[in-house]
């Protein structure tokens, strides 16, 4: 293996114990598993009442932003976290309501080039009933471009 490898287990390692974006932590983000070979993750998340609509009902946009984060996951794993993969278009179709309470996510990476990612997820409740399918395109940004221009602006 070289060190561009991405291996399974360091990978869950590190996303299980990296410091969490505020959003991340929002959400109540918990890897589950990942496979950098087949470029898939699955996050857990919670769902807490403070999603809410004046319904009850988680608001959409929560709910997306799981699915999303978890595609991305799933593309910079596979990338060996040399990548960033900020989303250009995303698609989501609404299938089911959420209510607050633990909510899955699963992401694939359909195909990476150079430049741009397919990405494709899923959402499902505590019950394992599915909520959202999307699908996104995203920008393939070298890691070592962005901490370039981070040091140049400091």
């Amino acid at each position: 293996m070289t060190s561009t490898t991405p291996d399974r287990e360091r990978i869950l390692e590190l996303l299980a114990n990296r410091p969490l974006a505020p959003a991340s932590e929002l959400l109540g983000f918990k890897v589950m598993d990942v496979d950098p070979d087949r470029g898939y993750a699955k996050v857990g998340y919670q769902a807490t009442e403070q999603f809410c609509n004046p319904l009850g009902v988680i608001q959409g946009g929560f709910l997306t932003a799981m699915v999303d984060e978890t595609m991305a996951v799933a593309c910079v794993a596979m990338a060996n976290f040399s990548i960033f993969i900020p989303t250009l278009e995303l698609k989501v179709s609404f299938l089911r309501a959420g209510y607050p309470g633990p909510m899955v996510a699963e992401g694939n990476v359909l195909r990476m080039g150079k430049s741009v990612a397919f990405l494709e997820g899923s959402l499902f409740d505590g019950d394992g009933n599915l909520l959202i399918r999307a699908s996104a395109t995203g920008k393939v940004t070298r890691r070592d471009k962005i901490d370039a221009a981070r040091r140049a602006k400091a």
